[in-house]
């Protein structure tokens, strides 16, 4: 039976609970802040109810907050459920910004809140589901961490890798340096019906220009001063599988030239060679510069970027990514502390203040590299922001809100107006389906209910 505890100073309302749901649940009570943090390091059960009000300020919320940051320090995949009053609202808020999972308002309806407790099982087995499957996928191949994702963007990746795979199509991996686009690249021939053939990846970028044409198609022996022995290049290696060709942009005009030739006939000619050599490899190619400007320049061909881009894939930066970031900041952080042997729980509040503010300009690389210096560099469990390499305090993201009569806004004015944005185009996005909208922003059916109840929202319903 699974384990739920509730933390609240009222008895009243401790043995309303437990009698509500001790045939569903083993129901562990407390009756402050001290006892309940005990408790669930004891148990660790997956869902907490946590009311903030707590001995000996019971009319304050220090000891509720200080209790809510032990739980969430000690595993921070907890659901925990705030029992608020009306007129606490402002104070919910910020728990929810600190990593609780909902609230729920008093008078407490037991039918109610079984369901906001059921789904908060739910979801932690389901989250705890996926863990597992990134982790297995990360046994069998560690940088697949990167390509983790639940934003719409890297679904639509995911969706589109797995129509093309399957196919012979030419590919063009575009997006910042550090996005994993060899990743996708390896995720599309991993799928392929190559994916027993060769994987044959280079950086076009990386070789000076004059050893470039030897590196791509190979040389005769005797085809230049130190050509001692026949060689293949990358190309011909790539037969029968996929050859990746990176930074395509900084690829010169004549080896350019030379590769839209490949696209077209299939053939290549060695460095030094006359004999054409029939090579079948599927290519996939990636930039990070932006290929119209270059094209409009003449730096790149038009007609090789036509070739190489039968189908598109843009990478999202991570600072676009949402949730996805402290996804694979777990995920970096459980391979890193298995690989250094050091048993690191997770990261503390204010380190998560910093991933989910900080702008990541090195995108997915930089977020490896800082995790894996963390793990090796803390002297706790938890990974404190020193631990990263953060110093200075992060700087909250910017919200521009459209004023059209230039008059103050209020900080409340703000949070109602952010809100009833994302309400109203997570609606949007789902067709006014109840279900589909709670589960994307993360909130129980009661909680959008009220929300939408709020700020007038019901015309954007289905009744699903």
């Amino acid at each position: 039976m699974e384990k739920l505890l509730i933390i609240d100073d009222n008895e009243e309302i401790r043995k309303q609970l437990k009698w509500a749901l001790a045939k569903d649940y083993k129901v562990l009570t407390a009756g402050d802040g001290k006892e309940g943090a005990s408790l669930f390091k004891t148990h660790q059960p997956k869902v907490v109810t946590l009311d903030l009000g707590l001995p000996p300020q019971p009319e304050g919320t220090e000891e509720g907050f200080k209790c809510l940051e032990a739980v969430l320090t000690e595993r921070s995949s907890t659901k925990v459920i705030i029992i608020s009053g009306n007129d606490e609202r402002e104070n919910t808020l910020k728990a929810v910004k600190m990593g609780a999972y909902d609230f729920y308002q008093k008078p407490i309806d037991p039918n109610e809140i079984k369901v906001v407790i059921k789904r908060a099982f739910h979801l932690y087995d389901i989250e705890e589901e996926n863990r597992k499957l990134h982790l297995a996928l990360i046994e069998k191949n560690a940088s697949g961490a990167q390509m983790m994702g639940q934003c719409p963007k890297m679904l639509e990746v995911g969706s589109t890798i797995r129509k093309i795979a399957s196919t012979d199509v030419s590919v063009l991996i575009t997006g910042e340096s550090g996005t994993g686009k060899e990743l996708v690249s390896r995720a599309i021939h991993s799928m392929s019906m190559r994916k027993d053939g060769p994987f044959v990846p280079i950086n076009c970028g990386a070789i000076p220009e004059n050893l470039l044409e030897s590196e791509l198609f190979g040389h005769e022996k005797g085809a230049y001063t130190g050509a001692h022995a026949q060689v293949m290049g990358k190309v011909e290696y790539a037969h029968k599988g996929t050859l990746f060709l990176d930074e395509i942009g900084e690829l010169p005009a004549n080896l350019q030239v030379k590769i839209l030739r490949f696209l077209q006939e299939k053939t290549i000619q060695r460095v030094g060679g006359r004999d054409d050599i029939q090579v079948d490899a599927r290519i996939l190619a990636a930039t990070n510069i932006d290929m119209a400007k270059a094209i409009q320049e003449r730096a790149f061909r038009e007609d090789l970027y036509y070739r190489l881009g039968v189908i598109t894939i843009n990478l999202p930066p991570l600072r676009e990514r949402g949730e996805d970031i402290m996804l694979l900041s777990n995920l970096f952080l459980t391979r890193f502390s298995e690989t250094v042997g050091k048993k690191s729980k997770g990261f503390s509040l204010a380190t998560v203040e910093f991933i989910e503010t900080y702008d990541w300009p090195g995108n997915i690389r930089e977020l490896e590299n800082r995790i894996q210096r963390a793990v090796i560099m803390s002297d706790s469990h938890m990974i404190e922001p020193n631990d990263m390499g953060f110093t200075e305090k992060p700087e909250t993201k910017r919200i521009f809100v459209h004023n059209p009569n230039d008059k103050p806004v209020t900080l409340k004015d703000l949070r109602d107006r952010v809100e009833i944005e994302s309400v109203r185009s997570a609606i949007e996005r789902n067709r006014g389906n109840i279900s589909k909208t709670a589960e994307e922003l993360g909130v129980s059916r009661p909680t959008l209910y009220d929300l939408i109840k709020k700020h007038g929202l019901t015309s954007h319903l289905n009744n699903n």
